[in-house]
C-alpha cells in the first residue's frame, strides 16, 4: 500500500512560456516524486479539458492558478492520510472526486499532474526506475526500446501556418540503437538546416517541437526537401532513413473539404492526395491524415495505405477508449498516438495502449509541443513499449531531456530498438 502523506502543486512555464502545472506527492514513508504535464497547441475536440484561468490580465488567459489550487485545496484534503494498493485505485479516487466526464471541474492538468507524481513516488518507494514501475502497471516485461520519429520540418500549429500540413518527421530506419539514431538525425538535421539557408535564406529557426520552418511554397515542397537533406546527409531515404508525416487535417478541414492546396479536397480527393505522396516519397506512417469527425472515410484510407505505412490516429482517437473501441470495430487505423494528457489519468493511458495492442496496433508515444524538461515520458515509451516515440526535434532542451534519458535507459538496460518498420 502506498500511503499519501501530501499532495502540493506549483504553476510552471512550459517550453513555449505558457504556464503548466507540476505536483509533487510526499508518501508516507518519505518517498517523494515530482512530475510536470505538458501542454498541446494542435488538440483534438475529445480531449480532457485543460484548465485555465481565463484572466486576460495575466498570461492572457492561460493560467493554471485553479487547477494548481485544486492540488493544494480538494484532491490534498480528499487524498493525503489515503493509502492505494495500485495506481489505479488512486486515479479512479481523483475521477469520483472529479466527476466530469472531460475532467472540467478540477481539471485534467491538475489531475494528470498528481497521478505522474503518485507513480514517481511510488517507483522510488520500490527502489525501481519509472520505467519498471510503468511496465508493472500492464503486467509485462522490459523488451525493446522505441525507434524515434524526429521532427525536421514544421508547419500548421507548430509553425504559423506557413504551410498547410503539421510536421515531417525522419525515422532513422537502419539505427540499431537511439545512439546511432540521434547521431543521424543530426546529420539529417544539420543538412536541412544548410539546405534552408541556401534555398530560402533562412537561418535555423525553429518551430514549437524544435523542427526547422522555412517558407515552403507547398506541402509537396516541404517532404521534397526532407528527402533531399536526407541524401545531403550520405543517407539513402527509404533505406537507411525514412520519413514521417502528421498531416493534422482537421486544422484546414471545413464545410466537408480539405483545403490543402489551392483546389479543396473531398475526402476521397484527400485519400488520393495522400497515396501520390506514398508514391512519390519513403513514408512509413501516416498521422491524422484525415479530419477527426471524418468516420466515414478513415477505413477507406487505411484500406487503401495497408501495408505501406501505419494509418496512426491522434485527433482521431485522442488516446480516448471509447473512440479507439469504435476505430477498431469500423477498420478505422491501425496505430495509436498515445498522449497521456489527451485523457488525463495514467491508469485510463493504459487502458487506451491495451486496446490498441489488443487490435493488433502499432503505438506510438507522444510529447506535446508545449513540454517541460521533466523526462517521464521516456520511461513511459519503454516501460509501455511503445514502437515508436515522437517527442520533436533534437533542438531545445525540453526535447532533449526525453532523448538523453532515452540514452541513460538505453546504457542501464541494453534493450534493442523496436524492429520497425
Amino acid at each position: 500500500m502506498f500511503s499519501i502523506k501530501r499532495l502540493t502543486g506549483l504553476e510552471i512555464l512550459d517550453s513555449r512560456g505558457r504556464p503548466t502545472v507540476q505536483a509533487t506527492c510526499a508518501l508516507a514513508s518519505g518517498a517523494v516524486g515530482t512530475a510536470s504535464v505538458p501542454s498541446g497547441a494542435s488538440t483534438g475536440a475529445a480531449e480532457a479539458l485543460e484548465l485555465r484561468d481565463g484572466d486576460p490580465q495575466r498570461y492572457r488567459g492561460l493560467g493554471c492558478r485553479r487547477a494548481v489550487g485544486h492540488i493544494n485545496g480538494e484532491l490534498n484534503r480528499a487524498l493525503a492520510g489515503q493509502s492505494f494498493e495500485q495506481q489505479s485505485q488512486l486515479d479512479q479516487a481523483m475521477l469520483d472526486l472529479d466527476g466530469t466526464a472531460n475532467k472540467s471541474r478540477l481539471g485534467a492538468n491538475a489531475i494528470l499532474a498528481v497521478s505522474l507524481a503518485f507513480a514517481r513516488a511510488c517507483a522510488a518507494e520500490r527502489g525501481v526506475p519509472l520505467y519498471q514501475y510503468w511496465a508493472g502497471l500492464l503486467d509485462q516485461p522490459l523488451q525493446t526500446l522505441p525507434r524515434p520519429t524526429i521532427n525536421l520540418f514544421s508547419g500548421g500549429k507548430h509553425a504559423g501556418g506557413q504551410t498547410t500540413i503539421q510536421d515531417v518527421l525522419i525515422v532513422p530506419t537502419s539505427a540499431h540503437t537511439i545512439d546511432e539514431a540521434l547521431a543521424m538525425t543530426f546529420a539529417v538535421y544539420q543538412a536541412a538546416a544548410e539546405l534552408s539557408y541556401h534555398k530560402y535564406g533562412m537561418r535555423a529557426l525553429t518551430a514549437d517541437e524544435g523542427g526547422l520552418a522555412p517558407p515552403f511554397a507547398s506541402a509537396e515542397a516541404m517532404l521534397a526537401d526532407a528527402v533531399e537533406a536526407i541524401r545531403n546527409a550520405g543517407f539513402e531515404p527509404g533505406q537507411e532513413v525514412a520519413l514521417a508525416v502528421d498531416v493534422a487535417a482537421s486544422h484546414f478541414y471545413q464545410a466537408g473539404r480539405y483545403h490543402l492546396g489551392t483546389e479543396p479536397l473531398d475526402s476521397r480527393g484527400m485519400i488520393a492526395q495522400l497515396l501520390t505522396w506514398l508514391e512519390r516519397y519513403p513514408i512509413v506512417s501516416l498521422e491524422d491524415g484525415l479530419a477527426e469527425e471524418d468516420w466515414a472515410h478513415w477505413p477507406e484510407l487505411r484500406a487503401a495505405v495497408a501495408g505501406r505505412a501505419l494509418v496512426l490516429g491522434d485527433d482521431l482517437l485522442c488516446t480516448n477508449s471509447t473512440r479507439i473501441r469504435r476505430a477498431i470495430a469500423v477498420g478505422a487505423a491501425d496505430a495509436l498516438l498515445l498522449k497521456v494528457n489527451q485523457i488525463g489519468t495514467l491508469s485510463e493511458a493504459a487502458e487506451a495502449c491495451q486496446l490498441a495492442r489488443s487490435a493488433g496496433w502499432r503505438v506510438t508515444i507522444s510529447a506535446r509541443s508545449g513540454e517541460t524538461e521533466d523526462n517521464w515520458l521516456a520511461d513511459l515509451a519503454v516501460g509501455w513499449a511503445g514502437d515508436q516515440i515522437k517527442v520533436g526535434s533534437i533542438t531545445q532542451s525540453e526535447r532533449l531531456a526525453k532523448y538523453n534519458r532515452l540514452l541513460a535507459i538505453e546504457a542501464e538496460t541494453g534493450l534493442p530498438l523496436v524492429n520497425w518498420p
